[in-house]
């Protein structure tokens, strides 16, 4: 990991000591970083975010205005959060009982894209290169390349791992239109098709 000096945190964010920031991290204006938690390199961290203790986020993770990162979530690299998403981290929260020895983990996997004003229910893993809708409510695990929306979150397609919605050929095969690679369905499984 980084020294301070190898990532950018603006004037107002806080960044507090325990804290590990990789090296090309931005931290934009009132942000909170507690202690106790990883950044990989070149994170972008939006406006208005806290990353809670113990949160883990890999390299490359863009997360967008005004999202809370709460202890229990590991983000692994390329990952997008969207403006406004929200995470749990307890299944049954109530003010008047402390749960902090409950917390329930999160997994957000390699390049995973998690839309605006969507929430995360605690517990569930978001697999690679899936894309959750904006305002969707995910309640279940979503399987990698998924694209799901609504609430609760319904699978309702497949994406690319450049986020393009994959329409399949009476063969059975699907063309990213950005990068061409071709895809098929296996096993209920989406696999991309290495030559």
């Amino acid at each position: 990991m980084a020294t301070e000096k190898s990532y950018f945190a603006h004037e107002t964010a806080v960044v507090e000591s325990g804290s590990k920031i990789g090296s090309g991290t931005k931290i934009w204006h009132f942000s909170h970083i507690m202690s106790d938690c990883e950044l990989g390199e070149n994170c972008n961290i939006g406006q208005n975010v806290v990353v809670s203790p113990g949160v883990k986020l890999g390299k490359n993770v863009k997360v967008q205005n005004n999202v809370s990162i709460y202890t229990g979530v590991t983000c692994e690299d390329d990952v997008f959060l969207g403006p406004s998403m929200v995470f749990t981290n307890i299944l049954n929260p109530r003010s008047a009982i402390c749960r902090r020895n409950e917390y329930v983990p999160t997994l957000v996997k390699k390049g995973a894209t998690i839309g605006a004003n969507a929430t995360i229910i605690c517990g569930n893993t978001i697999g690679e290169f899936a894309f959750v809708g904006a305002g969707a409510v995910v309640t279940k695990n979503v399987a990698p390349y998924a694209l799901v929306v609504g609430n609760p979150a319904r699978q309702t397609g497949w994406v690319s791992e450049c986020g393009h919605r994959l329409h399949f050929d009476e063969n059975g095969l699907a063309t990213c239109p950005e990068s061409n690679e071709q895809y098929c369905i296996k096993s209920g499984n989406l696999l991309k098709i290495t030559t």
